[in-house]
């Protein structure tokens, strides 16, 4: 077989609602790379947020920051980061509106002074909506859910790949819009109005751009690409790869484009994936 770029997303691909790695995709990921394949995680996650398992499966790199960053073999091969100027603007109008946040970098999760009391709730809903029960989620903390976070620290940064805040009501997402023009305002945690995060990104920045970079850099070719996701954010890496998978527990958009879709991620998914495609 050819050699295949392979992305995975993270969060209900490659790990479990629990945020837990399943041995059945260590060892398809491990198997697919001593066929010659190359693995990269492709995520909306900073380098801080990737927790040390995964590295320790042996990837080949990463595209973080919803396609901000891209990293082939420990080396950096594009990093595009919100200006200063820009970082200042954004803290300053979300202090002026009393909306609790954090700040991604590679270097770790900067949290605003309250974030870790007005997001705990907030996590406990997000992880709901993953599928956990009530009473799992009672004693969850908000590092549970996001790894990587620093409390304390400077918030005027020049390392920011995104910014995301919590929203009251999805009138603050609306007017960000308005509010930073150069920047790209999405929503996370939810379908419009239900949304718990707004975030604020370098414009244009997306996956598909990411992997762009990354097939130059390698210089492969696209027909090469298969993409596993399972949210409506990576439908356009499924759609733009010669090969999109879905994971069984995708939401009703991306299993309805995906060219297959595969098992629950709870359910040997990307293993059974790996095995139907030939990869191992």
């Amino acid at each position: 077989m050819t050699r295949k770029i392979i992305f995975l997303d993270i969060d209900g691909t490659l790990l479990d609602y629990e945020n837990k790695l399943p041995k059945s995709a260590v060892y398809a990921i491990r198997q697919a790379r001593k066929k010659g394949h190359l693995i990269y995680v492709c995520t909306g996650r900073s380098r801080a947020e990737i927790q040390r398992d995964i590295w320790e499966i042996g990837i080949d790199g990463m595209i973080g920051g919803n396609g901000a960053y891209v990293e082939h073999h420990n080396k950096v091969i594009m990093h595009q980061l919100i200006p200063l100027k820009e970082a200042k603007h954004i803290v300053d109008w979300l202090h002026e509106r009393g909306l609790e946040f954090y700040l991604e970098s590679n270097n770790g999760l900067f949290a605003s002074e309250k974030f870790h009391e007005v997001a705990r709730p907030v996590m406990r809903i997000y992880s709901m909506r993953q599928g956990k029960r009530t009473e799992e989620v009672a004693d969850l903390e908000v590092e549970d859910a996001l790894h990587g976070l620093v409390y304390g620290g400077p918030l005027y940064r020049d390392d920011l790949n995104k910014v995301s805040f919590i929203l009251r009501d999805y009138q603050d997402h609306l007017e960000s819009i308005i509010e930073f023009p150069n920047l790209e305002a999405n929503t996370w945690g939810g379908r419009g109005e239900t949304a718990l995060f707004g975030d604020l990104g370098v414009k244009g920045v997306t996956k598909v751009h990411a992997i762009d970079v990354l097939l130059e850099h390698l210089q492969a070719d696209k027909k090469d690409t298969i993409a596993f996701g399972d949210a409506k954010i990576d439908i356009p890496m499924l759609d733009y790869c010669n090969l999109g998978i879905a994971m069984g527990n995708g939401g009703p958009e991306i299993l309805a484009m995906a060219d297959m879709v595969t098992d629950d991620v709870e359910e040997d998914g990307l293993y059974k994936a790996f095995k139907k495609l030939g990869l191992i």
